[in-house]
């Protein structure tokens, strides 16, 4: 054979070889005895898994989460989904589908094989259902609180199904005259509060007290002006006013709680460089936005499909939330700083890919995604990579910098692309005063800040262990040339003497 055939049948066997030979299939990964790997691998992703660089470029990666399997009511034994509209997973590990079609609840049990369906109540001795619930939610105690939209209330059941509490027609001087209420999404905190978004509703989130009655708005959207627009306006006659798109809040779509209180919502202003926000108890957003780019999804986009569009947010705890992107069909994973951790999912037929993707949960390590344009719920696990990226996150945000880099280098065995892995063993070796070493990673990870303070404390390090060197030199310095001063005045004076002799 030729040393040109060769060369083609080699570049041949190389594209025949299959994706998964790509990342961790090599000896020395199936040998890492990681505590966050895997005991097994699901199928290969029917995505491209990719994030962004510090210079905003797509740059691929393993995948983060692969597809397990599609959960359907018929395989369930209670008949097709129809039109879901939400999914939520209780702290006891039952899963919730809102059956909207159906007009019904299914409580699916945490091995996904049993499923019982809830779908009336009793009300004062009257039978009573739902009408086109879009939102669902339990309390730590199993209470299920669910926004019946066309009926225009929030219902709350016992884990029994059995009828606690109904909240509508709230009262209160703030909501306007003819005020029609028809709750969207809802969740609750520690404390019972009720915090439902509510149809065409812009001062913000509306909010109850444990009782059902109406105490407030939080996280009102402000608006940002287009002053050009503004200017029309002062000039414009009232009939090209009447042209022209009000400067008024937009939506939220979509909300989820943590254990602290704090709201993460979404909202539906399209382009928005802030779709996310994370409020506190007086409504202000805290959200940390200190990632390479805006917390907004995908940077790059076909202009067919627009910029990503968030519906739905969970918080997965540890600082870690992930946000559902409706028009791309991804899930968008970020740490507490706002750092991209990764991306998952796409728009398909196959398993893991989505129709019309609206709700987003997690079980533990899983994340499981309800298709309403399918009428599945699909399960996601973690692939060796993913593990090994929460665990690291989650030592971080614990302040166990120290655990968390044999995770980070574990990462970077898989991936020796991803910046953040860089930045957190840079944040380790800064916390050991490894100072020196902490420089090269943050240089790596393109972390301006951090460096700054390596260099800081590596500077100071280095002035204090040689100051004594450094400062005997100086005096040795100046004694010499203290020395040679003098030595040189006694030789000018003595010549001047000599002279003065001679004359």
């Amino acid at each position: 054979m030729t040393a040109k055939k060769w060369i083609v049948s080699a570049l041949i066997a190389a594209l025949l070889l299959p994706s998964g030979e790509i990342y961790g299939s090599s000896p020395q990964a199936a040998d890492f005895a990681s505590p966050a790997a895997p005991a097994s691998e699901p199928a290969p992703a029917p995505y491209e898994s990719y994030n962004y660089n510090y210079w905003e470029e797509a740059t691929p990666m393993p995948a983060a989460y692969l597809p397990g399997r599609s959960i359907t009511g018929k395989e369930l034994g209670v008949g097709d989904f129809v039109e879901p509209a939400d999914l939520h997973i209780s702290e006891s590990g039952l899963l919730y589908v809102l059956d909207s079609g159906n007009q019904r609840i299914v409580r699916i049990d945490g091995d996904l094989n049993e499923a019982e369906v809830i779908s009336s109540f009793d009300n004062e001795g009257k039978p009573d259902g739902f009408a086109n619930p879009s939102g669902i939610f339990t309390d730590a105690e199993e209470r299920i609180y669910v926004a019946d939209t066309d009926h225009r209330r929030v219902v709350v059941l016992s884990p029994e199904g059995k009828l606690i509490r109904i909240i509508q027609n709230p009262q209160s001087e703030v909501l306007p005259q003819g005020f029609q209420f028809v709750p969207l999404k809802v969740t609750v905190d520690e404390a019972g509060r009720v915090f439902v978004v509510a149809r065409g509703v812009y001062e913000g989130i509306m909010q109850f007290d444990e009782q059902g009655d109406f105490i407030g708005y939080i996280g009102t959207i402000k608006v940002k002006r287009n002053y050009i627009d503004y200017f029309w306006r002062l000039v414009s006659t009232k009939a090209q006013m009447a042209q022209m798109a009000l400067f008024i809040p937009t939506e939220f779509s979509n909300l989820d709680i943590d254990h602290k209180g704090f709201v993460y919502a979404t909202n539906i202003d399209v382009g928005s460089k802030e779709p996310i926000k994370r409020l506190n108890p007086s409504g202000e957003d805290v959200l940390k936005r200190f990632g390479y780019y805006d917390v907004a999804g995908d940077i790059y986009y076909r202009r067919t499909t627009g910029p990503s569009k968030f519906v739905d947010i969970k918080v997965l705890g540890d600082g870690m939330y992930s946000a559902l992107d409706s028009t791309q069909g991804r899930v968008f994973t970020y740490d507490e700083n706002g750092n991209l951790l990764y991306i998952y999912g796409g728009r398909g037929n196959q398993l893991g890919l989505f129709k019309t993707p609206v709700a987003v949960e997690r079980m533990g390590e899983r994340q499981f995604v309800l298709d309403r344009g399918k009428g599945s719920v699909v399960m996601f696990e973690p692939t060796e990579f993913g593990l090994n990226v929460n665990a690291a996150v989650r030592l971080h945000y614990r302040g166990e910098d120290a655990e968390a880099e044999a995770y980070w280098n574990r990462v970077l065995e898989l991936n020796g692309n991803y910046d953040i892995a860089y930045i957190g063993i840079g944040k380790a070796r800064l916390m050991r005063k490894q100072n020196k070493e902490a420089l090269e990673y943050f240089k790596l990870g393109m972390d301006r800040k951090n460096y700054s303070v390596a260099y800081k404390r590596y500077r100071r390090e280095v002035m204090k262990e040689h100051f004594g060197t450094v400062m005997s030199v100086l005096l040795t310095a100046a004694l010499a040339f203290a020395a040679y001063r003098i030595a040189r005045r006694w030789k000018q004076r003595g010549k001047r003497g000599h002279e003065a002799g001679l004359s």
